[in-house]
């Protein structure tokens, strides 16, 4: 018991460590299942994915992947431009990924259980040299 109160703070740095490695799980547990820029491709090309960028109009006209329908965020409930084929996979991009995440877990309420993250957002496309166009 002495060795606990004598060393409480090397226990509390255990305990923080250990919360640090598990929060990645939580966070992307939160946001469904996140997909590395090769595994989106595979799903885009293999199973008829979609990729939609959740980013808003003046970001997508900045840069986005080719192929990427633009939804925005506010408008993705109902949108026109989402695939009727609800067991279609969905891929989604924002340029971080946290919008794609919060947009993921509202479509899967919707019915699309197969939404998914793209991990690191339009950077992480980009960092894995595929290609990205501009909107005039």
């Amino acid at each position: 018991m002495n060795f606990l109160i004598e060393n409480w703070f090397l226990i509390v740095a255990a305990l923080v460590s250990g919360g640090l490695l598990i929060w990645p799980l939580v966070v992307s547990g939160s946001q469904g299942a996140a997909v590395a820029p090769a595994e989106a491709v595979q799903l885009i090309n293999r199973e008829k994915g979609v990729l939609i960028d959740v980013s808003e109009p003046e970001e997508f006209a900045k840069g986005h992947a080719v192929g990427a329908r633009n939804i925005p965020f506010g408008q993705i409930e109902g949108h026109k431009s989402l695939p009727s084929n609800k067991s279609l996979p969905l891929v989604l991009v924002c340029p971080t990924g946290a919008r794609a995440g919060r947009a993921a877990g509202m479509l899967r309420k919707l019915g699309y259980e197969k939404a998914r993250v793209l991990a690191g957002g339009l950077r992480a496309w980009r960092e894995a040299s595929l290609p990205v166009e501009k909107s005039a």
